[in-house]
């Protein structure tokens, strides 16, 4: 074991030995065991009790905790909090709760001492027991791998990682690695109680899944072992999808190219959403039913382009991207042209009007009328437009929508319609509507920059006096 143990401890966990561990310590033969390995594998190591006040005698346990530390002239800190109160008030189950409070204590503690990481004495019975958890709620391959022996919970720091070296032990063995070293662990009644379900797992599942395969405990530990290699796997092909299709990234916004994402396979398609709604919000459970949702608006075939997905998190499509993000986040105005603000700006031609986030609107005027009907007919940039000025009188100007709006499109042979049913027909993003530049003669709407001129004023044979007006978005922020 001494030279397992080494090794699982430098290669697997990473440690060094100069920079303390927090040790978790219960009092229990596994945390016992994990902290006399590292205290005669010549690590430095301080020992973290937590009290939970779940049982009459937790405040005796936390007692012997200090008396065995300070007889191995072992560093102690003790703390506790009620976690049935913690658990009524934050909705939590009492497993869950004091999980919550346990990390939070080490992992702070784990800041004030330097420490390089935090231990736990998770043995292979409680990656059994964890996996088959995962398995009754329909875990995904991250959840059927079971744990790692180092990884980061960035829920309570996002840089000191979890350390668990009795993996590969058997619970038995911690008890008689405690005999053998003179270690008396605490009997923890709460762990024969049926309220709980790794309680009910431990002793009802097992046992019964044990009668048909005597060997199960060891079947699902090579199982994880098998399925870290093919989780291996999808990360690396993950890692490499995630570089390709996100535009950008901040703590409140993930954006995907539309195209790409909805280009790999549906499987690839909900890690990549999964992964950007754990970077958002790490500490979130993500239900394969949130997962489906997503790729279906990816795919098509749900009936909306924006769905509600979990924990303050929605995703929707505008123009080519795909958005996962906070509900409260700022999105990005840029994708479009946007006006300044209500007011409306003339237009010089030939001239230039800038716009909101690095657009620009030039204009000018062609005096080759053959060369602009040619140019009009080849053009499939929405954002260049040749107009008629021939019946056009008055001062050009860009401005925002208005009450009463309306529009007569290319191709609908002088005919108007209402200008917020044009934008809905041609699915202008909604958030874009209010400050999206509209190039003007008086009251008439000359055109919709992306979308199309007004029909009126197309390009004719006849066509002599002709204006050319283009919208130009900044280079260095798109692809």
């Amino acid at each position: 074991m001494s030279e397992n143990i080494e090794s699982t401890l430098k290669d697997e966990c990473g440690l060094v030995k100069d920079r303390p561990i927090i040790v978790g310590v219960s009092g229990g033969p596994d945390s016992l065991c994990l902290m006399e390995t590292l205290r005669q594998a010549g690590y430095p190591i301080i020992v973290a009790h937590f009290d939970h006040q779940l049982r009459q005698e937790s405040g005796q346990d936390a007692r012997m905790v200090e008396k065995i530390a300070a007889r191995l002239m072992l560093a102690c800190v003790v703390d506790g909090a009620d976690v049935r109160a913690y658990a009524d008030q934050e909705k939590l189950s009492i497993e869950e709760a004091a999980r919550n409070l346990r990390y939070r204590f080490m992992f702070k503690l784990a800041r004030e001492r330097n420490a390089q990481a935090v231990a736990v004495g998770h043995t292979a019975d409680d990656q059994v027991e964890t996996i088959l958890m995962h398995f009754l709620r329909g875990s995904a391959l991250t959840g059927l791998k079971g744990m790692s022996f180092c990884s980061l919970i960035k829920t309570f720091d996002a840089k000191i990682p979890v350390v668990r070296p009795l993996l590969k032990m058997w619970r038995e063995e911690t008890v008689v690695y405690c005999a053998v070293n003179g270690l008396r662990p605490h009997y923890d009644s709460s762990n024969d109680s049926l309220n709980f379900q790794r309680n009910r797992v431990r002793h009802l599942l097992i046992p019964n899944l044990e009668s048909y395969n005597p060997k199960f405990r060891e079947a699902v530990l090579h199982m994880s072992e098998s399925l870290k290699g093919d989780y291996a796997f999808v990360m690396e092909t993950l890692d490499q999808a995630w570089q390709e299709s996100v535009i950008a990234k901040d703590e409140e916004v993930v954006t995907f190219d539309s195209d790409l994402l909805s280009g790999y396979s549906i499987g690839l398609q909900r890690n990549l959403v999964k992964h950007a709604m754990q970077f958002l919000r790490p500490e979130v459970d993500i239900s394969f039913s949130v997962l489906e949702r997503a790729t279906n608006m990816i795919n098509g075939s749900g009936l909306s382009s924006r769905v509600d997905l979990k924990g303050g998190m929605r995703m929707f499509r505008e123009l080519g991207n795909v958005y996962i993000c906070t509900l409260d986040a700022e999105l990005p105005f840029n994708l479009w042209p946007q006006m300044i603000g209500n007011d409306p700006v003339s237009i010089s031609i030939p001239g230039q009007v800038s716009l909101a986030g690095g657009w620009k609107l030039s204009s000018e005027i062609w005096r080759i009328p053959a060369l602009a009907r040619e140019q009009a007919r080849q053009n499939e940039d929405q954002f260049q437009v040749w107009l008629d000025a021939e019946n056009l009188s008055g001062q050009f100007e860009l401005r925002t929508r208005r009450q009463g709006d309306r529009f007569a499109p290319l191709g609908m042979d002088g005919h108007s319609q209402k200008l917020s049913d044009f934008l809905v027909n041609e699915k202008m993003p909604l958030r874009a509507r209010e400050y999206w530049p509209l190039l003007c003669v008086g009251e008439e709407i000359l055109w919709v920059p992306g979308y199309r001129s007004a029909h009126p004023y197309r390009l004719k044979t006849t066509s002599r006096s002709i204006v050319y007006f283009s919208v130009t978005r900044p280079l260095d922020k798109f692809r």
